[in-house]
């Protein structure tokens, strides 16, 4: 009762669906990187650009070096934002595949560079002896109290 559908017509279904596949999974990437577009990472890092220099500005600590320090952590902020967007989009492993044509599971290298990121970023604010910036207002000062969150306690 059921025919049998010819082999070049199921390739052709199994290619057709693949390209599905492949565009909603291309689709789904677009939604998730829009959080990590240039234009908000620009507008973070200005954020805490300015912050940072306010809390220089406070210590009375002036000078080019310092300045370039700033701008270092804030290219890693940048950075930090793109490594999360290609794990967010990747995952923590990808598929790849070989000279061969095999599939292989490879770790997503943006993991380790992640943690690299971060801890440079955190030996930056230590040597500037600044504490973390929030990001988003900018502007929340303690007034001198020790908070209990100092950045770098310990773990240089």
């Amino acid at each position: 009762m059921g025919r049998k559908k010819k082999p070049e017509t199921l390739e052709k279904e199994r290619e057709k669906l693949q390209k599905d596949i492949e565009t909603l999974e291309q689709i789904l990437k677009d939604k998730k990187s829009e959080v990590y577009t240039e234009k908000n990472i620009k507008k973070l890092q200005d954020t805490i650009r300015e912050d940072l220099l306010n809390q220089l500005q406070e210590q009375e600590k002036f000078g080019k070096h310092f300045e370039d320090l700033v701008e270092d952590y804030v290219y890693n902020v940048g950075l930090k934002m793109k490594l999360q967007a290609d794990i967010d989009l990747n995952g923590i492993r990808y598929k790849t595949s070989t000279g061969n044509g095999y599939i292989t599971v490879k770790p997503n290298e943006s993991i380790l560079n992640l943690h690299k990121t971060n801890a440079q970023m955190l030996k930056i604010l230590t040597d500037l002896d600044l504490k973390e910036p929030d990001g988003n207002a900018g502007g929340n000062e303690t007034n001198g109290e020790d908070s209990g969150d100092d950045v770098g306690d310990g773990l240089l």
